[in-house]
């Protein structure tokens, strides 16, 4: 293990996060100064922490492995989500270090649930740094990592390859490093665009500037209580349906079509076809349950069952009007839904549609193949030949997710939350949802149900393997990788 470069990146990437963390102080000096001097002193227990460790890191070599990319990615994480309870611990607003790790580790995830029951109390410093911190989360670590480590002298292919594990996706350049740069300029640009669009929507520009770091990193966290229903604009769930449907597309096809104008390459993609068949199922499903069910109107019933399929598939988990009172049955549909996500290669949480549509079609095949046991069928995606060794990392990778399921469902029923709100809440965790069903504060949470679902949401979030993977004996043998 090569502790040098792996302490390096790190402290690299906590200094980042100081830079960030003096900014919301700079936030909270424009406003009403609220939490300024909780906010400096974050970013310098930050900063030094940084520098303890780039000082640890010197006279690193350029040699990294495999391993070294997936302990990065995994201590990255967690020393994002560390760090991050400082704000929120300095500042009086959560008192205890278990909420806090919960709430930063929500945050990084890109979850969104909260134990913090009254949003709008909240100063205007630590509503943009909740923002924030699910606006570096969404697009991930690793993101910003590639981009950044070579003014350090690194490459970061090694942490791309951690993150990416599953379905190959392909490439816009050669380059891994200017290929997140782009990615990364997409997604300032998107955010951009979102912001604007709330704007000139309604929203006051500091809310549309927040929604919109929540919106393209599929995080979810709202400036009101309520959520988007709060607001009671159509237009802004409009804006807000668009763009979370694009932050759900896979960003590497969002540069090909964007910036390079191949729009052809996001059309003939089999993902963008599941994707968009999944969204347009559940949503009719949906709108044509409301309105023979519930009696409401047609548009209204659209309109809602858009925006909650595409809200909970992309694992936003922005929430409209009238939701806590839908019945049973939506839920059960919604929490269906919860397992698919968007594409791969996107901000968003949960299986992703490039997994799901692979397994559908081993399935398929397997199928077929009893019926016909000579006969030679391939699997494909996008007209290439999916190898056995990716279609067997899906299979893993699905069984693999079913069973943190249900060893987060057991460990909560432990904790003594009832039966039916620890499926609910183990289901938003490891997809990174946020969305939880009416009634249920995480607040109130058992101390170790806390710390079970942060679990969750970290191995959820850096998609299984990544976490898993160091949690073995043979992760640690010399020269397994």
């Amino acid at each position: 293990m090569h502790w040098k470069i792996i302490f390096r990146i790190i402290g690299a990437l906590l200094m980042l996060l100081a830079t960030v963390m003096l900014g919301c102080s700079a936030v909270a000096l424009f406003f009403d100064g609220h939490d300024f001097f909780a906010f400096l002193a974050s970013a310098l227990i930050t900063l030094l922490v940084s520098l303890w460790l780039l000082f640890f890191g010197k006279g690193a070599t350029n040699k990294y492995s495999r391993r070294d990319g997936y302990l990065t990615l995994t201590l990255s994480w967690i020393s994002f989500a560390l760090v991050g309870t400082l704000p929120l611990l300095l500042s009086g607003t959560i008192h205890n270090f278990s909420d806090a790790f919960f709430e930063s580790m929500s945050y990084f995830t890109t979850t969104g649930c909260s134990v913090i029951d009254n949003t709008e109390a909240l100063p205007h410093a630590l509503l943009f740094w909740r923002s924030i911190s699910q606006w570096f989360g969404g697009l991930g670590i690793v993101f910003f990592t590639v981009a950044v480590l070579p003014m350090f002298g690194f490459s970061g292919v090694q942490l791309f390859a951690a993150e990416t594990t599953g379905y190959a996706k392909k490439k816009s350049s050669p380059r891994v490093a200017i290929t997140a740069r782009w990615i990364l300029t997409v997604y300032v640009v998107l955010t951009l665009g979102c912001a604007v669009a709330l704007w000139f929507s309604g929203m006051q520009p500091f809310e549309a500037i927040c929604h919109g770091l929540t919106t393209i990193s599929t995080g979810g966290l709202s400036t009101r209580n309520e959520n988007i229903a709060a607001f009671q604009s159509a237009r802004i769930e409009w804006v807000l349906i668009i763009f979370m449907f694009i932050a759900g597309i896979n960003y590497t096809l969002l540069f090909l079509c964007v910036l390079r104008g191949k729009f052809r390459s996001l059309f003939r993609s089999s993902e963008f076809h599941w994707y968009l068949f999944t969204v347009g199922i559940f949503t009719l499903i949906l709108t044509v349950g409301m309105i023979l069910g519930n009696h409401l109107p047609a548009g209204a019933s659209f309109t809602d069952a858009l925006f909650m399929t595409i809200s909970v598939q992309t694992t936003t988990g922005f929430t409209c009007g009238g939701y806590p009172t839908w019945p049973v049955w939506v839920w059960m549909i919604l929490s269906f839904v919860m397992y698919f996500g968007a594409m791969g290669g996107s901000s968003s949480g949960a299986m992703k549609s490039s997994r799901i549509a692979i397994f559908a079609k081993s399935i398929q095949a397997e199928l077929r193949r009893i019926l016909h046991p000579n006969a030679v069928l391939p699997v494909r995606m996008d007209g290439e030949v999916i190898s056995s060794t990716t279609r067997t990392t899906v299979l893993t990778f699905v069984c693999l997710y079913m069973l943190l399921i249900f060893f987060g469902w057991l460990m909560m029923i432990i904790c003594g939350v009832n039966f039916a709100d620890s499926y609910g809440l183990t289901l938003c965790c490891v997809g990174n949802v946020g969305i939880i069903m009416p009634g249920i504060s995480c607040a109130s949470l058992p101390l170790l149900a806390k710390w079970v679902t942060s679990f969750l949401m970290l191995v959820g979030r850096l998609e299984l393997f990544s976490v898993l993977l160091i949690l073995t004996p043979s992760f640690w043998r010399e020269g397994n990788f």
